[in-house]
């Protein structure tokens, strides 16, 4: 059997593709059986900390909480533009690139056809449509988060503001996995092989990145009086005034 360059997309699109649905698979496995061990886990343990602390203050104080919020808005609604806005370029690009694939076509080790070309187009306008459909997703969870928080007297049950805050950050998690495997896409149009390299270190990037190292904090309330402090083999106690003899006299002055 004579070997063509045309396999070469079969074997290493394939691959590529396979290496990067998979690491998300084990990924994916990892966020529910052990999710203390991946940054997913540790981002959402600190959210759910956080809106269980911010809830306990009073409506009108939480400005900071809004704050919060409304950069996860930002970002959330800056990436759907941007993922909509490559759409239109990539789909531009395909109506008008018919004269210029041939001079393409001259520098790509691997399969040239209209129908391959076609392919590429498609899978990358797929993923990129997709993350546009999540990061407004994304948004959308925050606003309902940002309502349900400034809501005032009112019994607003923590789980509701938890919820909405953890689905929008998973939300944005699958925006931005999409755009790592369009951006991987997009360089097939390069041919097969920048392809298949950059989902090895795509791979190689999100592990070192995914995984968290770091314990997990209680983040508890601080209610008591003292603070502690060591330095070196003394203890310096601060204490609130007052509160440990409050029934000392106060001094007269003469």
């Amino acid at each position: 059997m004579k070997w063509n360059k045309d396999y070469l997309d079969l074997i290493l699109v394939s691959s590529g593709l396979l290496i990067l649905f998979g690491y998300h698979l084990y990924l994916l496995y990892k966020c529910i059986t052990t999710p203390e061990e991946t940054v997913i886990g540790f981002e959402n343990h600190s959210r759910r900390a956080w809106v269980r602390n911010m809830m306990k203050v009073d409506v009108a104080n939480r400005s900071a909480a809004f704050s919060v919020i409304s950069s996860y808005i930002t970002a959330a609604t800056f990436m759907a533009s941007t993922s909509l806005a490559l759409t239109s370029l990539i789909g531009t690009w395909v109506g008008s690139s018919s004269s210029n694939q041939s001079l393409i076509s001259q520098f790509i080790y691997g399969d040239t056809r209209a129908s391959i070309n076609t392919i590429k187009y498609i899978s990358v306008l797929a993923f990129f449509l997709l993350a546009f459909g999540a990061f407004i997703q994304s948004a959308r969870y925050h606003v309902n988060a940002n309502f349900l928080m400034s809501m005032p007297q009112a019994d607003v049950p923590v789980d509701y503001v938890e919820g909405a805050v953890i689905m929008g950050s998973y939300f944005w998690q699958v925006g931005l996995r999409a755009v790592y495997f369009a951006s991987s896409l997009l360089l097939w149009v390069f041919g097969p092989i920048p392809m298949f390299v950059s989902c090895l270190g795509a791979v190689m990037l999100l592990h070192i990145l995914d995984t968290n190292k770091n314990p997990l904090h209680d983040f508890e309330q601080i209610t008591g009086k003292k603070l502690f402090q060591k330095t070196g083999e003394e203890e310096i106690i601060a204490v609130v005034a007052g509160t440990e003899h409050p029934d000392r006299p106060h001094r007269k002055d003469s």
